[in-house]
């Protein structure tokens, strides 16, 4: 059933609890309502900004151009249907000041059907293609994967036919709550497979870093170095703010794209 204008406003005028909320599922009994209703099946992961990662492999072109948008580009033009929220739930929740509210998460296939059409529209796959270039240039980061937290709060069924792309602020993301989370939940929320973030000598321990720009903050300064800590999501916000290239992302093989193509297929159909 979709959910009404009005059951959003309450999840918008709590959203500032959510620290509390992440904080209580470290409860079991808790923890085991939250994962059931919330978060049971899902794969959620975080892509890096396309031209912060490096592919260590030696290949030839067009080959070694492979970007991590991609991923998500991929899903956009196989998919059948496609709906735009006018509305980013958690930058209106929290009020963001720093980026734009309007631009919504997309979801993909049969269930957006589902979503109340005062949320947003269907559009085409062009539309959809240009909003998430249009996100990125505004310098959010794509989630991507199969979260059924979506569905319970947009009333669309069933889970594996809706794709969930979250275009992310380091300000307001909703798991910016996962340092605080139980880890059973955390874990299900995760950086690319195989990628990798270093610090290099290069680092000058100038902070700039630490300050405002890892939505986990997964990573600090430790005797004067940057250091990544374990609940870093591998966005790249880090590789783009240091000022002396101290700071890497990288995969072993461009394959990872594609695996990770296979993974999220293999739990959500948007055909």
């Amino acid at each position: 059933m979709a959910r009404s204008v009005g059951f959003v406003n309450v999840l918008k005028k709590i959203y500032p609890a959510r620290y509390l909320g992440a904080l209580m599922t470290n409860l079991p009994v808790l923890e085991t309502i939250a994962n059931t209703l919330f978060f049971m099946g899902d794969d959620v992961i975080y892509l890096p900004r396309d031209g912060t990662i490096q592919i260590k492999e030696n290949i030839p072109q067009p080959e070694q151009s492979a970007l991590p948008s991609e991923i998500v580009e991929h899903f956009i033009e196989i998919a059948k249907y496609h709906f735009i929220m006018d509305f980013c739930l958690c930058r209106d929740g929290a009020g963001c000041r720093d980026y734009p509210r309007e631009y919504g998460c997309l979801f993909l296939g049969e269930a957006v059907l589902d979503i109340n059409p005062e949320f947003g529209s269907l559009v085409t796959k062009e539309k959809a293609l240009y909003h998430v270039r249009r996100c990125r240039d505004a310098g959010l980061v794509h989630m991507v994967g199969r979260n059924q937290l979506d569905k319970v709060w947009l009333g669309a069924r069933p889970g594996h036919k809706l794709l969930t792309i979250c275009n992310c602020c380091p300000c307001c993301c909703l798991y910016g709550t996962l340092p605080y989370a139980s880890p059973k939940i955390s874990r299900k929320i995760h950086r690319l497979p195989g990628l990798q973030v270093t610090v290099n000598d290069l680092c000058s321990g100038c902070g700039m870093c630490t300050e405002g720009v890892c939505f986990v903050d997964a990573i600090e300064l430790i005797n004067g170095q940057a250091r990544i800590l374990e609940d870093c999501r591998g966005c790249g916000r880090c590789v783009e703010v240091c000022p002396n290239g101290a700071i890497e992302i990288s995969i072993e093989h461009s394959s990872v794209y594609q695996n990770t193509i296979e993974r999220i297929s293999n739990l959500v159909d948007v055909t």
